[in-house]
């Protein structure tokens, strides 16, 4: 039951990530706006790039994931997040301001977290085999 939750909560999770990802860089290349995202690595036109292929990308995989082909293309996504945002929130120069700003980045980082553990691909369980009951 864990894993089921888990899973849905992954798909869900990187639904709206790879939604949020490609509407925030149709906005930014179809206004020639630059984006900055001092916890990503990119900037400008390569960050918006970034983000419309990692959308594309995050999608695709969710809707084969959710059709129960190639779900580890899904999990190394989600973990490709997951370490990309602790990577640029905890382990580079990027400060916070504050507590205020230091707790939705722990919260971003623990969803993606468990977004990641939520898209393993767990091996299913085999069909138990049933034998005719004999009278």
């Amino acid at each position: 039951m864990l894993k089921g939750l888990l899973r849905a909560y992954s798909y869900i999770f990187g639904g709206l990530l790879a939604l949020f990802l490609l509407a925030t860089s149709f906005l930014a290349i179809s206004n020639r706006s630059t984006l900055n995202l001092g916890f990503l690595p990119w900037t400008g036109q390569k960050l918006c790039y970034w983000l419309l292929f990692s959308g594309l990308f995050g999608l695709g995989f969710l809707l084969m994931a959710m059709r129960g082909t190639l779900r580890a293309l899904f999990f190394l996504w989600a973990l490709a997040v997951f370490v990309l945002v602790f990577r640029g929130l905890f382990l580079t120069s990027y400060s916070f301001s504050g507590p205020l700003k230091f707790k939705p980045a722990v919260c971003l980082t623990l969803a993606a977290l468990f977004g990641a553990v939520g898209a393993w691909p767990w091996a299913r369980r085999p069909d138990r085999v049933r034998r005719p009951v004999r009278y």
